[in-house]
């Protein structure tokens, strides 16, 4: 295999990497490159890139193995722990106090590989506003050219060994256990955006207030690491930072980054705050002069694009999203790796408006499609109105170029003629009502003047009821005295009453039988000796006595109670053989006399007397 950076068989497996999968490894250290892309084809057993390039085009799942070893997807938790430790105490506190509590805080994670740095600044989050307010606020963009690997972040998971970095105390707080694996808290990795991008070709994210790039840049060339950098200066906030790894100074841009930290890697961004410096930034980043008149005018078409008041995009022939301006982003959580994506793979193609079919007339009618009071619900309840236009673009010769689509909130326009509405039909109702309130009126009148006369009429009839009240008053006084007489009397008959009862239950308690009173239904009613059989009144008053478990056999008692129940003299009596609370087997013998309950229900009393043991016993 040959040594040579510009070795043309080399040249022509870069170019098919790019055209075939999408990787641009051309601002990529040559060095670096040949020794990465040498070690895969000495696992694979290959001596020579143009029949490594035959093996790839006949093996494409070759392509996994060879990316995994060109792109060194090496991190974990908090690598350089004193870096993070600085992050720490230091950046994150400052980011948090420079914001109100409503607005948001924007990460950027690029190069996240397998996830473990954007996973460390989320727990840093957390710590530092809470669980609650970091699920509100925080959004943490990961991203990386190797989607095998972002599909490996995406899950949150790793080993034991992979959280030795980690403290004890944050991974029981933040990661939860299964088996010998840990999976990040799922209702705190929602907050961690994963998606496919490329620092050399894809427009940086923006309005970022940490971006963290860590050992990223030094895999590529000094004049691609000074595009990069410009793009991550146009994509931090003017207080934003920039963190980076180890062996990456920037000591070169210090037109752009000024160090907080040198040792720890942290910069923070030089503003650029003029129209003329924003585009000579954007030049930089392309590769064009700053007075490259086309680089100039895109950058001010985007400008403009994302100055206008409504939220605009555009779709090519094949639907294609090509161009998006930030209200669309921020009203309908598009990020900027949507461009370049179908439409019809996102959620705004169908909600809150068909956007498919409506693109489909536009273009076969070639002329613009409008949707009127189009609804979008909202997860807080509230409702948005949008007027919806799409519009046809066509080219000088008539050729059909794509369809733009803006949406103009009339929410306020749409709730101010509702109220209008609202407020003429109850105005409408209100003369109804005023008009008829008027007859109503005069009616009344007479009616009032009519009433008057029965009201003194009335008068003297109600002098005569009361009168007559007077002498029902003096009645009732009278019946009242005597009720009172009454139940006087009837309190002194229940005290009686009470003291016979506690007279009778105390006769009973000492009573030598035990004595138990059934309903018809064999409910016990009363029951007056625990010593018998163990169980006290309090246990058996409202059971039936066939579910008592006393050591009497008490299924043979059914028949004889049914004969006291139904006999002519109400009176049976037998012998059973029944075990005591203490094990000892007796004869016991039983009376069951029928009795009338106070509210005439027929009811038994039931007397049970121990006699002597059992033979045996």
């Amino acid at each position: 295999m040959t040594s040579d950076p510009q070795d043309p068989d080399l040249v022509r497996l870069l170019e098919y990497l790019r055209e075939s999968r999408g990787f641009d490894f051309s601002g990529y250290k040559r060095t670096t490159l040949l020794r990465r892309i040498g070690k895969r084809m000495a696992q694979a057993g290959i001596q020579d890139f143009a029949a490594y390039l035959d093996h790839l085009q006949v093996h494409p799942q070759e392509f996994p193995a060879l990316f995994n070893t060109v792109l060194i997807n090496v991190t974990r938790y908090f690598r350089d722990a004193a870096a993070w430790e600085y992050l720490r105490q230091e950046i994150i506190p400052r980011i948090v106090a420079g914001k109100e509590r409503y607005e948001p805080i924007r990460v950027w994670s690029a190069g996240v590989a397998s996830g473990e740095e954007a996973y460390s600044a989320a727990i840093l989050l957390c710590e530092a506003l809470g669980v609650s307010e970091y699920r509100d606020r925080v959004k943490i963009y990961a991203t990386d050219v190797d989607e095998e690997a972002l599909t490996q972040a995406r899950q949150g998971r790793g080993q034991a060994k992979d959280l030795e970095e980690v403290p004890e105390a944050l991974r029981d707080r933040y990661f939860e256990r299964e088996g010998n694996q840990y999976t990040f808290r799922n209702e705190l990795r929602r907050s961690v955006i994963f998606g496919r991008h490329d620092l050399v070709q894809d427009a940086p994210i923006s309005r970022i207030d940490l971006l963290i790039c860590r050992n990223t840049l030094m895999y590529f060339e000094a004049e691609t690491q000074a595009k990069i950098l410009v793009r991550l200066h146009y994509a931090l906030n003017d207080q934003g930072f920039l963190f980076l790894g180890k062996a990456e100074m920037l000591l070169s841009r210090d037109d752009l980054f000024t160090p907080l930290d040198l040792k720890q890697r942290v910069f923070s961004k030089i503003p650029r705050v003029g129209l003329r410096d924003r585009l000579v930034v954007l030049a930089q980043a392309s590769g064009l002069e700053p007075g490259d008149r086309a680089a100039s005018t895109a950058r001010l078409r985007e400008i403009m694009s994302d100055a206008l008041p409504v939220a605009y995009l555009v779709v090519d022939s094949g639907g294609v999203i090509t161009v998006m301006n930030e209200r669309t982003r921020i009203l309908f959580g598009l990020v900027p790796n949507d461009l370049g994506r179908p439409i019809q793979d996102l959620e705004i193609s169908y909600r809150p408006t068909d956007l498919r079919s409506m693109i489909d007339q536009a273009v076969h009618e070639r002329r613009p499609v409008e949707a009127r009071d189009v609804v979008r619900h909202l997860p807080n309840g509230e409702s948005q109105y949008f007027h919806v236009i799409v519009a046809p673009l066509l080219d000088r010769d008539g050729a059909q170029l794509g369809a733009s689509i803006s949406f103009a909130d009339v929410t306020s326009t749409n709730v101010l003629q509702r109220e209008l509405e609202r407020s003429r039909q109850e105005l409408e109702t209100a003369s109804e009502e005023l008009h008829s309130t008027n007859e109503e009126l005069e009616t009344t009148n007479e009616e009032l003047q009519s009433t008057v006369e029965e009201l003194e009429t009335t008068n003297e009839e109600l002098q005569s009821s009361n009168e007559e009240l007077e002498t029902m008053n003096e009645e009732l006084e009278s019946t009242n005295t005597e009720l009172q007489a009454i139940n006087t009397e009837l309190q002194q008959r229940s005290i009686q009453l009470d003291q016979i009862n506690a007279f009778m239950q105390q006769i009973m308690a000492n009573f030598e039988m035990g004595v138990a009173v059934l309903d018809k239904e064999l409910r016990v009613q009363f029951w007056n000796r625990k010593d018998l059989w163990g169980v006290r009144a309090g246990e058996t008053v409202g059971h039936a006595l066939l579910d008592l478990d006393i050591g009497l056999p008490v299924a043979e008692l059914v028949e004889p109670i049914q004969k006291a129940l139904n006999g002519p003299d109400g009176n049976v009596s037998l012998s059973l053989r029944a075990t005591n609370r203490r094990g000892k087997r007796f004869i016991c013998r039983v009376q069951c006399t029928a009795m009338a309950s106070a509210e005439g229900a027929p009811s038994v009393i039931v007397m049970m007397e121990a006699l002597a043991p059992t033979r045996g016993d």
